[in-house]
């Protein structure tokens, strides 16, 4: 995925981001240790959603708007979609009801 550049701040509690793995994640520290304990109820999620929703968060390419909204990238990194724990504006997201880009967003919330 890898479809978002450095960051000056942490995605998850907003602090200045200063060592250049962080700034390539996007992520302090802290918060990325929070994020990779994080857990959420993965049922109805299969094997492929719950990796893709963990490197959506680990590339940086999920990014809180506001509240519990995201903007979220999709796989090859060429559109954008608007995500919630509940729903996501992906073609997944509208036909089945159930995306990584949730998940990710589930997994960041929980963090």
């Amino acid at each position: 995925m890898n479809a978002t550049a450095a960051h000056t701040n942490c995605l998850r509690c907003g602090r200045r981001l200063t060592s250049p793995r962080s700034l390539a994640t996007g992520y302090g520290p802290k918060c990325a240790r929070h994020i990779r304990t994080a857990t959420t109820d993965t049922t109805g999620y299969k094997a492929h959603q719950i990796t893709s929703a963990r490197e959506l968060i680990e590339d940086a390419a999920i990014i809180p708007l506001r509240g519990q909204v995201f903007t979220a990238v999709s796989t090859d990194g060429t559109e954008t979609y608007l995500t919630h724990p509940s729903n996501c504006t992906c073609p997944a997201g509208l036909k089945a009801g159930r995306c990584y880009h949730q998940l990710a967003a589930r997994l960041l919330l929980a963090a």
